[in-house]
């Protein structure tokens, strides 16, 4: 369905005009019957939750996504009409945090009234492995959006309402609980990309007047989490060794305590943040931590498994700088936006475990019929 994208997706019921013999699409008529979103980073999990919300909202969506020989974008499958049905209003375009031209060019086709910006290499483990492109993708990408965004607003004069997603992994070493005043120490390259990228969007706040929010969110999980980040890794080990499909489940460091809510109620949060009188820095987060042991715990006692049988400690997965204990402190994003996360630790266990069980006995149907093809979770729960 996506083969029509790069023609298509930048165009709604537009207009065409001939050359050299072709049609080409003329771009719609920008006269604002709804509020138009751009997301950066909308295939990923923050992307997809936050796009269901925009569109329940009554936004019309445009996201960024980078050229890719196999399609990426399960997350979003169940949101997506064709560019052709009127009803449509879920757009995507091809761009990479890499190329300022053509994020400045998506910017002045979309004209946006706010931006959403989730793309990154997010993995920190795999930061380490590759600083530099996190660098790149994670804080001077931050930096050349900001850049097309000023100039295409000072050509505009419009308003144009900016989300930069921040980590709480920012705080590294910083003893909890972290709020918006405690002082970063980042303890990898994806961390201090982050911490980079939090200042850019403060400085372009302050030195020019831009409608900059900071979301310094806290880890947050879901069944749309992807399969390499720990808690994903352990619901889907889990659910497989439920039924037989494996047997073991390597971890690093399990004395790591980390505070952990559900994405689906962050994204509000993200939302709230720009819909405020003026622009300003929040934490979001749930207020309590958890080490991944006890997620290994809860996972597999819920699952009806001794953990201790299956799980191994593979030091390959310990970071070179461990980050010990992170716990936010919410209160300004409750007391000043109205928000507290609904789904709590426990819940959030048992989503994943439920979507990875099913994952799990699909792929075990396969299998017994002869089939060797896996099935990748991503979609809706």
């Amino acid at each position: 369905m996506w083969q029509t994208l790069a023609r298509c997706s930048a165009f709604k019921n537009g207009t065409s005009e001939k050359h050299d013999g072709a049609e080409v699409p003329q771009p719609f008529c920008y006269q604002h019957r709804m509020k138009r979103a751009l997301v950066t980073g909308i295939t990923g999990q923050d992307g997809s939750y936050l796009s269901e919300l925009l569109l329940q909202k009554g936004y019309e969506v445009h996201g960024i996504i980078r050229r890719a020989s196999t399609f990426n974008t399960d997350r979003i499958e169940h949101l997506y009409k064709d560019p052709h049905d009127p009803e449509a209003r879920l757009f995507l375009h091809y761009g990479d945090l890499a190329d300022g031209t053509c994020l400045r060019r998506i910017l002045e086709r979309v004209r946006p009234d706010e931006i959403y910006h989730l793309g990154a290499q997010s993995h920190v483990r795999v930061s380490f492995d590759e600083p530099e492109y996190t660098a790149d993708i994670d804080a001077t990408g931050t930096l050349r959006l900001l850049e097309a965004l000023r100039d295409s607003t000072g050509v505009s004069g419009k308003t144009v309402r900016f989300y930069q997603a921040g980590s709480s992994e920012m705080f590294g070493a910083a003893a909890p609980p972290q709020s918006e005043t405690t002082a970063f120490h980042p303890r990898s390259p994806y961390a201090v990309s982050k911490v980079a990228a939090h200042w850019y969007a403060v400085n372009y706040r302050e030195a020019y007047g831009m409608y900059i929010a900071c979301g310094i969110l806290f880890n947050h999980e879901s069944p749309r989490r992807g399969e390499t980040f720990v808690t994903r890794k352990i619901t889907r080990a889990a659910a497989r060794i439920k039924l037989g499909l494996q047997q073991k489940l390597f971890l690093g460091n399990l004395d790591a305590r980390r505070d952990w809510g559900f994405a689906g109620d962050y994204v509000e949060a993200m939302w709230l943040m720009l819909q405020q009188e003026r622009p300003d820095d929040f934490v979001v987060a749930t207020g309590e931590s958890h080490s991944v042991r006890e997620f290994v715990e809860a996972t597999f006692s819920y699952l009806g498994l001794d953990w201790k049988s299956h799980v191994e400690i593979e030091p390959r997965y310990f970071r070179p700088s461990e980050v010990d204990h992170l716990r936010g402190n919410p209160s300004k994003a409750r007391e000043r936006l109205g928000w507290s996360p609904r789904v709590t630790f426990e819940q959030l266990v048992r989503m994943m475990a439920d979507h990875d069980l099913e994952m799990a006995r699909q792929e075990k149907t396969l299998r017994d019929a002869g089939h060797v093809a896996g099935i990748r979770g991503g979609g809706r729960e």
